[in-house]
């Protein structure tokens, strides 16, 4: 299914409000997207003749199965993007702009090995070593190794 990055961005919004709330209206998904409630209300009507949600003029906003696949696939690419980011200490907010431009762009294939690296990173037995080293590299601007440090 071919979407916009403003149809993904809105089923993701949907999908993170549902997952606090149980629940989405209009004036949340407003609220989270900092969208007019107009604007939001002529998106929800799109994404529903799409079969992308259930949306009841005055009621709640639902995802269908289908519009819950794509949020689910759309949030996973930028919790993964956004992961990296700040594995690689890219600051929360560059992380998090960065992560909602990159997400739309991705191939599956390069999101598939993000996550495993990510994954691999965070559940290392022991925090990796080349990640105290990049830090340090950050910091000094070059690599120093080990046997450097003792000269």
């Amino acid at each position: 299914m071919d979407l916009t990055r403003t149809s993904e961005n809105y089923l993701k919004a949907i999908y993170n409000i549902i997952q606090k709330k149980g629940y989405a209206r209009t004036r949340d998904i407003s609220r989270e997207l900092e969208i007019s409630p107009p604007s939001v209300t002529e998106m929800l009507k799109k994404l529903n003749d799409r079969g992308l949600v259930n949306y009841e003029r005055y009621g709640g906003v639902t995802l269908t199965k289908t519009g819950e696949r794509v949020a689910k696939s759309v949030k996973t690419r930028y919790d993964t993007i956004r992961t990296l980011l700040e594995i690689i200490l890219v600051s929360d907010k560059t992380a998090e702009r960065d992560a909602c431009n990159i997400e739309h762009e991705i191939s599956p294939e390069t999101v598939e090995q993000l996550t495993k690296f990510v994954k691999f990173v965070e559940t290392a037995p022991m925090y990796p070593k080349w990640l105290e080293h990049f830090k340090e590299f950050c910091r000094m601007g070059e690599y120093v190794c080990d046997s450097k440090k003792r000269d």
